[in-house]
């Protein structure tokens, strides 16, 4: 790596509940004067009229890194790039950035609603210290990205928020600032863009620029990100390589680690139509699951009445969300008939576990064979999956989900004899 280029130490940041924003527009004004009269005046401490949506956040980012920022919704991720794009001061610490920064924060950020879309691309581009020429250079490309080229000269606050975010994005990305910042805002666009968004990225951090991407999915900042960072209630929780970073977020509430897993404090999943109550989900008894051996999924569960044609499923997903594995109890038996108060013990056993060695999320539930659920626990817990006798290290290395044992024919095939260096072509042959 390179010489850093963002170094952030002891920051914090403050609100106050409440508070006039010193930003407001007059209109905003005038509507806080005229709800003042109905607020209620108790006195409270400081403590209840204000909050830290950062609060001692230090880190470094170096050249041509690039840093996947997650957390809950309220962790302080956006106030820690407003901050890094300098649009809001922090209450303390500081933030050293350098180099020209361009953010995509939300939809919105950077444009004049009053300006044409080329308008903008130009003032933008200028914004980042480029010369007139420079940014013509690129011009068709942004619009092309961008899919506006019939509205290129149009305000853009008649555009849609889909055509003003494209356009954004494409500044953002084609300019070639020194450090991108980019928001969930991707998450507005369709699955296309998106796509094509993710694919700019991966570019522009080829180029050896630094990114800074926040957002949700997963598999967007395992495949993208060098290194992440997971921020919670204001501060960092955890800070290194996605392969380590992500499968601990997306198992948090759960049962991390737990081969047991009681069930019966789990929420559970929206109304179910009977009262059949999932209790304990188990592996192998709580003892550890290879991969390549032989495993058993145990699910207990009661009902309080009367329940037929019970089915059991069991859901295994990346941490990223994606369905690996389905088990459920009528793929190879019948479905079955629970009397009221009666607990049922129902076990998969499983000859060849061809799960990759890694953890994986599972979900856990009871339903009727005409697919009515009677309980649901989405995120029940986690499944970890070590390697066996027989694991490949390359298993490990090289990652996937499912690791099927193979049966591999390999067959030397003689080569074509070369014709020598004198021979006539065949084009010359036929003549």
């Amino acid at each position: 790596m390179g010489d850093v280029v963002i170094r952030v130490e002891k920051l914090g940041k403050k609100f106050r509940i409440g508070a006039i924003d010193k930003n407001q527009t007059l209109r905003d004004r005038i509507a806080e004067a005229a709800m003042a009269p109905f607020r209620s005046r108790s006195h409270r401490t400081e403590e209840e009229t204000t909050i830290w949506a950062l609060r001692d956040v230090s880190f470094e980012v170096r050249r041509g890194e690039v840093l996947g920022i997650i957390g809950r919704n309220g962790a302080g991720k956006s106030t820690l790039l407003k901050v890094l794009s300098r649009i809001t001061r922090p209450t303390t610490g500081f933030a050293e950035v350098h180099g020209t920064v361009a953010s995509l924060l939300e939809v919105g950020t950077g444009f004049h609603p009053e300006l044409t879309g080329r308008e903008n691309v130009f003032l933008s581009g200028a914004v980042l210290g480029m010369r007139r020429r420079e940014i013509a250079a690129k011009f068709a490309e942004i619009v092309a990205f961008a899919e506006v080229e019939r509205f290129i000269d149009t305000p853009v606050k008649r555009y849609s928020s889909g055509m003003y975010l494209r356009l954004a994005f494409a500044v953002a990305a084609f300019l070639e600032p020194q450090i991108l910042i980019v928001d969930e805002v991707l998450a507005v666009g369709d699955l296309d863009f998106q796509k094509r968004c993710l694919g700019k990225m991966d570019a522009v951090a080829r180029t050896g620029r630094t990114v800074l991407l926040v957002s949700h999915n997963m598999a967007a900042i395992r495949t993208l990100s060098s290194r992440v960072l997971w921020m919670e209630s204001g501060g960092m929780r955890m800070d290194g390589e996605p392969s380590a970073v992500v499968p601990d977020y997306a198992g948090q509430g759960s049962s991390k680690g737990q081969e047991v897993i009681d069930l019966t404090r789990a929420l559970r999943s929206g109304r179910r139509m009977g009262s059949v109550r999932l209790k304990v989900l188990s592996f192998n008894g709580g003892k550890p699951v290879h991969h390549g051996e032989r495993a058993t999924v145990e699910v207990t569960f009661e009902a309080r009445d009367e329940a037929r044609d019970v089915v059991v499923g069991v859901g295994i997903n990346t941490v990223e969300g994606v369905r690996i594995l389905s088990i459920d109890s009528d793929n190879g038996s019948a479905p079955v008939r629970v009397k009221a108060g009666a607990v049922l013990v129902a076990r998969a056993h499983i000859e060849h576990l061809d799960l990759a060695p890694g953890r994986y999320l599972v979900d856990c539930a009871v339903r009727r064979s005409d697919g009515a659920m009677l309980d649901l626990i989405v995120g029940a817990g986690t499944m970890t999956v070590e390697p066996g006798s027989g694991t490949s290290p390359l298993f490990v290395r090289y990652g996937g989900g499912w690791r099927p044992a193979l049966i591999w024919e390999l067959e030397e095939v003689p080569a074509s004899p070369r014709p020598a260096a004198n021979a006539p072509s065949s084009q010359e042959a036929v003549r």
